[in-house]
């Protein structure tokens, strides 16, 4: 289940949301200690669940990217990150990572042996 985690949310300046927004949104986490804030967006628009997580300097980790799928779905959740055709290619900021899941489907994935 998508759900918004509203104690880190932002609530002023241009991302600014309040809680009636539900899972649409700005907010601000702790990083790994000392290594600064994540920032993250989400939205459940057009039958899709989308989390994007960044930070000023650099490219969240994936131990990052682990605790922020595990702050907005369940731990049974599958969630990916795409590869697009390069053509299709968007770059607004530098150091963000995406993470997708389309509602009311699972995905298909490959055998446990082969990941």
């Amino acid at each position: 289940m998508f759900k918004a985690f509203e104690k880190y949310r932002v609530t002023s300046g241009p991302y600014g949301t309040e809680y009636f927004s539900g899972n649409n949104g700005a907010f601000l986490f702790p990083a790994v200690p000392g290594r600064g804030q994540l920032q993250v967006i989400i939205s459940d628009g057009m039958d899709w669940e989308h989390v994007s997580v960044s930070n000023p300097t650099r490219c969240p980790t994936w131990e990052e990217m682990c605790f922020i799928k595990d702050m907005f779905w369940d731990p049974d959740d599958c969630v990916v990150q795409f590869h697009p055709p390069r053509s299709n290619y968007v770059n607004n900021h530098k150091y963000c990572l995406h993470m997708w899941r389309r509602c009311g489907i699972n995905f298909e994935t490959p055998p446990m042996i082969m990941v």
